[in-house]
This record gives structure tokens, C-alpha cells and sequence, in this order.
């Protein structure tokens, strides 16, 4: 790894930057064979899958009640682990409930006119799993959806000889309603068109890897998914006051979830960038993932940047449009009130991304690839739908209703306009 300039960044290191992929067109053609059979198949295609792709034998798909009984033994056991879900789950809750619109009414010149919000009846949430546990996907993806008041909240968590018992928990505490052990494409084309087990879903969201997103990318339009989401990324944008140490700690965290993902810092001071590969190449052994963090460095989506100027770094940050925005500077306010695209913003020395993955509160279900410039990250408001709310008396319509029916006259269309001047015949 070393320091690169922005200003002489090529165009095709420039599109490594700017145009991430999420590798789905890969797997595009495997995945629409998967998800068509277990639309046909049912549950048999589900099993099927389990053992080809799990190496699982499954029998229970409905696991519901195994995530009840781990989470009434780990709650009688005192396990540490699990009561940091629970202050977890607290912090997210809090937050998410503070998402939470309110219906309103007000008059506009005689016109009442409002917005009310409902949920959506029935949610499926991706929990991924298999030779590793996400407890904390569980809790982000399920309790959004219980908050918004989602009638039944159904979770797909790849099946396993033994499904961790803190993640099942997790589920648990969270509030779902059902839990499966199916995992991959075949989970999403479960939850989206339903087997004999699986109850469908109104919408389907979660991370996962790219067969789960090209599933998602298939599904999509039959039901409404949250968002496409490729390999993590954090962007570090720093000045001269950052501790290269804190930066780098950014990088490495980051690095460590997958080779694919993309890790960046940018800075207008020289010697912090170089400070920051320093550190980085020293510490890579220190970490437990070092064959990952290595890979991930090694991408070409990933570097440490020297801009000339911090307005540089700035329209870097805001054209890259980061998953995760970490800023580390003086006047880190200044700088995020310059840049709209970020999934999620982490301010100041204190605010490591981990705080946001686990336990702030704040979601990590989040837009990568660009996504940030055209959508947020999953919250309550994810799982709501909304409609328009009008009345009229008859001043309020008369008020209006030459400019009715001029627009409809306008645009052909008659019986509008005569159901406004029904209404005003003697």
C-alpha cells in the first residue's frame, strides 16, 4: 500500500473508485435458475439447495421455536454475550422509534388536506449466518420493522449442523415472528414468493453476499426490496489534526470483512497519509483476518489519497458516496455540511464505525456501490407506506375548480372535468 495523489488518479483508477461492483452479473444466470426452482419447488428446492450449498441435511425449516428455547437458556445463563445483544437491541430500538412519523391533518385556504403512515403487512429479513454469526444483522434488520408495527416478521438465517445459539437469540429478542433456517438465493426467493413452510413476504431486506443480492436484483418488482448492496467500504476523510493510528484502526476494521471490500482515507496533509500506510503495513500481522485485510488493501477500490486541498478530499468524499463516512478533523461539522452522499456518518476521533455496526444504535444496513447519492440505509421508515388524505367543502372546491377543469379540458379529459361541474349545476 502506499500514498497516491488524487489529482493524477488515471480514468481507469478513477472508475475503480467511483464505479464498485458488486459482482452480481456473475452469478445472474445460477441465481434466476435457483430462485424460478423454488418458486415451482417449494420446500423441496429449498432442502435441495440446503445440501448442495450448506452441506446441510434439512428438516425443520421452521426453527421458530429453537430460537425461543436459545434465547430462554441464554437468558437464564447470564452469558456476557448475549446482554450485550440486549444493550444492543435497546440502543437500536431507541433510536428507531424516534424514526417514527406522525399522521397529520392541516387546512390549506378551506382544503383539509394530511398524510397518514401504515405499515406494510408482512416483512422477510435476511440474517446471514453459516460458518459465521451476525446477531447484530439480526437486530438491525428485524427491529426497524417491528417498530414500524409490521404485522408478521419473518427471518431466512443459513442452515448449519448447530445455527449459532447467540445469533437465534438475537432473532428472538428482536421480535420476530418466524424464523427458517434457509440461506443464499434460494432464502430470498422463499421469502418473496413463500413455499409450504416459508410465509412470503411484502418486502424482503438484509445484507448478504452476491448470490443473496442477485437474488434480491431477481425478486425485485414481484416485491419490494430495500436496496442492492456489494462489499463493505468506509471512506476516512482527515486533516492534519487526525491520529494516523485511529485512521488506520478505520481501515483495517473495514478491511477485514471481505477481500472485495473497499477501504479508503483521503487527506490534504502529506505526512498523515504516509503517517497512515505506515501504521497500516505494521499492524496487518497484529489482526486475526491478515490474509483478508491484505486482499481487501490490495483492491483497487482501496488507498490512502493525497488531495491538494481539503476541498479536494471533499468532492472525492461526496463523488465516492461512501457506505460508511468516518471524518476525523478539526472542524468535522464543517466539513459534513459540505457533503450530502454517506450512508452513515461517524464524527470526530471517538466515533469508530464498530460503534454504528453493533451498538450506537444507528443501522448497518447500508447503501454501497454509490448508492448513498440516491437512497438511505434501512430504518423504520423502510417498512411504512404512506397515503394522502383530502376534503373539501363546497367553497374550497369552488375555489378551485376552474383551474380543474381548464387542466382537464387541456388534457382530454372530459369526465374529469365534468364531475367538478356536476356538482355546481342548478
Amino acid at each position: 500500500m502506499n500514498v497516491r495523489t488524487v489529482s493524477e488518479l488515471s480514468p481507469a483508477e478513477r472508475r475503480s473508485f467511483f464505479e464498485r461492483d458488486a459482482g452480481v452479473e456473475a452469478v445472474r444466470e445460477k441465481v434466476d435458475g435457483i430462485v424460478d426452482r423454488v418458486r415451482e419447488e417449494g420446500d423441496a428446492a429449498l432442502r435441495e439447495f440446503s445440501e448442495e450449498f450448506d452441506g446441510v441435511t434439512v428438516g425443520n425449516i421452521d426453527i421458530t421455536d429453537e430460537a425461543e428455547r436459545a434465547h430462554e437458556t441464554l437468558t437464564s445463563t447470564d452469558d456476557p454475550v448475549f446482554d450485550a445483544v440486549r444493550e444492543a437491541a435497546s440502543n437500536v430500538r431507541e433510536f428507531h422509534e424516534r424514526q417514527r412519523p406522525e399522521d397529520w391533518r392541516d387546512e390549506f385556504d378551506g382544503r383539509e388536506l394530511g398524510r397518514r403512515f401504515r405499515p406494510i403487512d408482512r416483512a422477510g429479513v435476511y440474517v446471514p449466518g453459516g460458518s459465521a454469526a451476525y446477531p447484530s444483522s439480526a437486530l438491525m434488520g428485524i427491529i426497524p420493522a417491528v417498530v414500524a408495527g409490521v404485522d408478521h416478521v419473518a427471518v431466512a438465517t443459513p442452515p448449519a449442523e448447530e445455527i449459532n445459539p447467540v445469533t437465534l437469540a438475537a432473532i428472538h429478542e428482536a421480535g420476530a415472528d418466524a424464523v427458517y433456517q434457509v440461506g443464499g438465493a434460494q432464502a430470498i426467493a422463499a421469502l418473496a414468493y413463500g413455499t409450504e413452510t416459508v410465509t412470503s413476504a411484502d418486502k424482503v431486506v438484509g445484507p448478504g453476499n452476491r448470490w443473496v443480492t442477485a437474488a434480491k436484483a431477481e425478486v425485485q418488482g414481484d416485491v419490494e426490496i430495500d436496496f442492492l448492496a456489494g462489499p463493505s467500504e468506509v471512506l476516512v476523510l482527515a486533516d492534519d489534526t487526525a491520529d494516523p493510528e485511529y485512521v488506520a484502526a478505520e481501515l483495517l476494521a473495514q478491511a477485514e470483512h471481505d477481500p472485495n471490500a473497499s477501504v479508503v482515507a483521503v487527506t490534504a496533509d502529506v505526512d498523515l497519509a504516509e503517517a497512515v500506510v505506515d501504521v497500516v503495513e505494521t499492524s496487518i500481522d497484529e489482526r486475526e483476518r491478515a490474509e483478508t485485510i491484505r486482499e481487501a488493501l490490495d483492491n483497487e477500490a482501496s488507498g490512502v489519497l493525497h488531495a491538494r486541498s481539503m476541498s479536494e478530499a471533499v468532492l472525492f468524499a461526496e463523488e465516492y458516496a461512501a457506505e460508511h463516512l468516518s471524518i476525523m478533523a478539526d472542524d468535522d461539522e464543517a466539513l459534513l455540511g459540505r457533503i450530502d452522499s454517506a450512508g452513515s456518518v461517524f464524527l470526530g476521533a471517538y466515533s469508530p464505525v464498530a460503534a454504528g455496526d453493533y451498538a450506537a444504535g444507528t443501522n448497518h444496513v447500508l447503501p454501497t456501490n454509490g448508492g448513498a447519492k440516491r437512497y438511505g440505509g434501512l430504518s423504520t421508515d423502510t417498512f411504512l407506506r404512506s397515503s394522502t388524505v383530502q376534503r373539501l367543502d363546497r367553497d374550497a372546491l369552488d375555489g378551485i375548480a376552474d383551474t380543474i377543469t381548464t387542466l382537464a379540458d387541456a388534457e382530454g379529459l372530459e369526465a374529469h372535468a365534468a364531475s367538478v361541474r356536476k356538482r355546481f349545476e342548478e
